[in-house]
């Protein structure tokens, strides 16, 4: 099969397609013939092994990646599956987490499959996974949304923050999206009540407060953000930190968890979606907002699988509005 690899820790250009085995299927697993993949941040962290921490924790690849194959979110159907694996089988439609998706097939578990919904195609079926899961997470299970709430969204433009704007919509909250000037349409279009132009305005000015920030970007201060919460208000942390230092988003979310011990406001993180819990329930969950009617995802472009290191370049230099999709087949 054709694939996209990666020998060795670096920028996108050390990407490169290439013809290797597709892989087998054993007991418990499920080959999913690819016809999409979405990019994510996780993605170019995982090609440079940024921060470098994480190669330590093992999960990375100490001196070369881990995982020959890059891409992690995908949307295609299922080729085959091995023993043990029910409500699977070939043909069906699905989107999910596997990795090694910049490939023309790749191997996951059911657990992290779930059927795509009817009203998606697979472009916009592979953008689903990483950053609805994160968005849900962010809003409802750490943030605890709670309807009439003052809900901001701090890089609302993003793959995470469209959907986070919706899903703090749905639960009928006053939502907040900052984002840039080009994006501020769309985010008003996906339920902002609000929209701030971080470009001309700096939504830590104290001018308003709210009960759940959710920052995806941490190009604020920790004290300019606590600033602008209500006295028992809660930040969401999706990541932050600079790139390529030792720590990193880790050093962030350390400071926070231990700022947090002694603070009366709720300063937590976001648990990663894989291989943190419940993956499969929250699949589902952001799934059946799209039934709804509730959540769409905002494809930004596509790419062809040879083209697969400019779309990580885009999501890396921070252009993507919504999603970067790799067209596979």
């Amino acid at each position: 099969m054709k694939a996209i690899v990666q020998e060795r820790f670096g920028p996108p250009d050390t990407l490169r397609l290439a013809d290797i085995e597709r892989p087998e299927v054993g007991d418990g697993h499920v080959l999913v013939r690819v016809h999409a993949a979405a990019v994510n941040p996780y993605d170019w962290h995982m090609l440079r092994g940024d921060p470098y921490v994480a190669r330590l924790m093992g999960g990375v690849g100490l001196l070369r990646p881990k995982c020959r194959v890059a891409g992690l979110d995908a949307a295609g159907h299922v080729e085959a599956v091995g023993s043990g694996v029910v409500g699977l089988r070939p043909g069906d439609e699905v989107l999910g987490f596997c990795p090694g998706s910049f490939a023309e097939y790749a191997r996951t578990t059911a657990d992290l499959l779930v059927p795509k919904p009817v009203g998606l195609n697979f472009e916009e079926a592979a953008a689903v996974p990483l950053g609805a899961v994160t968005a849900l997470r962010g809003i409802r299970t750490v943030g605890r949304v709670q309807a009439g709430q003052r809900v901001l969204v701090n890089g609302a433009g993003g793959g995470v923050g469209t959907f986070a704007v919706q899903i703090a919509a749905a639960l009928d909250a006053e939502v907040t999206g900052v984002c840039s000037t080009r994006s501020a349409d769309l985010v008003r279009s996906l339920g902002a009540t609000h929209v701030v132009d971080h470009t001309k305005e700096d939504f830590t000015d104290g001018r308003v407060r709210y009960d759940v920030i959710l920052d995806n970007v941490g190009n604020r201060p920790l004290s300019r953000l606590r600033q602008v919460l209500t006295p028992t208000g809660t930040l969401v942390a999706n990541g932050g930190g600079s790139p390529g230092h030792l720590f990193g988003a880790v050093g962030s979310l350390l400071r926070l968890a231990a700022i947090d011990l002694f603070a009366r406001q709720r300063l937590r993180p976001i648990l990663p979606a894989v291989p943190a819990g419940p993956t499969h329930e929250d699949l589902l969950a952001v799934t059946a907002l799209i039934d709804a009617g509730k959540l769409t995802p905002v494809v930004d472009r596509t790419y062809p699988l040879a083209d697969t290191a400019e779309g990580v370049r885009h999501v890396e230099q921070g252009h993507a509005r919504g999603k970067a999709v790799v067209t596979v087949a």
